[in-house]
């Protein structure tokens, strides 16, 4: 997971912001709880998206909480639910084997952060692979055949990104309720092959100087990592269809209170954040920061 999943500011009022800032602190201190510090650092966007969309409709109790990034004034953060600890049991494989293709592609001074940050996660891995040995398994199954489309250069970004969009699916895979599998399977599906192609389009650059595998070098021979308006107009078609068929599955669920956030992600920032990474606008943020200091965000154009 990237980061690249967040609600548009602009269609949410205040109330909503605080609810999705709730969850957001809720899945950081679910995180630190039961895998430790350093799992909360894996803290992002898009995870704080899937433990939405694990979550049930109902209002959940938020306590004020005090952290590291909150020592004195504390903040509002979502109790431990069933949703919460799944996405952080998730958050942890998939950060895991993110980080081991890191240390992959970067050799060994360059991947010495890498080999750090597996250091300290290697007991919260263990924890979660425990707890979701068949998610694990699936997880290594899809990036070995993405490595294999890696190292054959691959110029299909079909098929190279299905593999990631095939990872993100799994994480669907144990729900007990099976029309909501299902929805959720396709959703994630194509939230995965969204996400693939938009971080390939984002690294297009740096790969293309690093010499990195990325499909859209194969696909598109761009001149000094840069796409023809033409090739952002076809790729931008693609990634418009992935969120069509995202917010067609996501229409079939009632997600109550959750509903205005999902709407605002489903029908507008994901447009507004591709369009921004096609146009080389793009500056991914990390962390949540208070409204009042977002002078330059990302959702201010979306």
């Amino acid at each position: 997971m990237f980061g690249y999943v967040l609600p548009s500011q602009s269609r949410l009022d205040e109330r909503e912001r605080e609810r999705f800032r709730a969850v957001y602190c809720g899945l950081c201190h679910t995180l630190r709880e039961r895998y430790g510090f350093a799992a909360s650092l894996l803290l992002n966007y898009d995870f704080t998206f899937l433990a939405i969309l694990l979550s049930e409709g109902g209002e959940e109790r938020c306590e004020t909480r005090r952290c590291a990034v909150h020592p004195c004034r504390g903040c509002l953060a979502q109790e431990r639910t069933p949703a919460l600890e799944a996405a952080a049991d998730r958050t942890v494989i998939l950060s895991w084997w993110q980080i081991q293709d890191h240390i992959a592609d970067h050799g060994f001074w360059r991947g010495l952060k890498y080999r750090a940050a597996a250091l300290a996660l290697r007991c919260a891995y263990r924890k979660a692979e425990e707890r979701l040995p068949c998610f694990d398994a699936a997880v290594r199954t899809h990036l070995k055949a993405l490595a294999a489309l890696e190292d054959a250069r691959c110029a299909s970004i079909d098929m190279a990104a299905e593999p990631f969009a095939a990872l993100m699916a799994d994480a669907a895979a144990d729900l007990t309720d099976g029309k909501r599998r299902r929805i959720l399977t396709e959703l994630l599906y194509q939230l995965g092959r969204w996400i693939y192609l938009i971080d390939a389009a984002d690294d297009l650059k740096k790969d293309t100087q690093s010499g990195n595998y990325n499909p859209l070098l194969y696909r598109y021979h761009p001149e000094n990592g840069a796409l023809s308006e033409t090739d952002k107009l076809a790729l931008a078609d693609t990634l418009d269809a992935s969120i069509a068929r995202m917010a067609g599955a996501y229409a079939l669920i009632d997600y109550g209170v959750w509903t205005p956030i999902l709407d605002s992600i489903f029908y507008e920032s994901l447009y507004g954040i591709g369009k921004a990474v096609l146009d080389g606008t793009y500056r991914r943020r990390r962390r949540l920061r208070k409204q009042a200091r977002k002078k330059k965000s990302n959702e201010e154009t979306l």
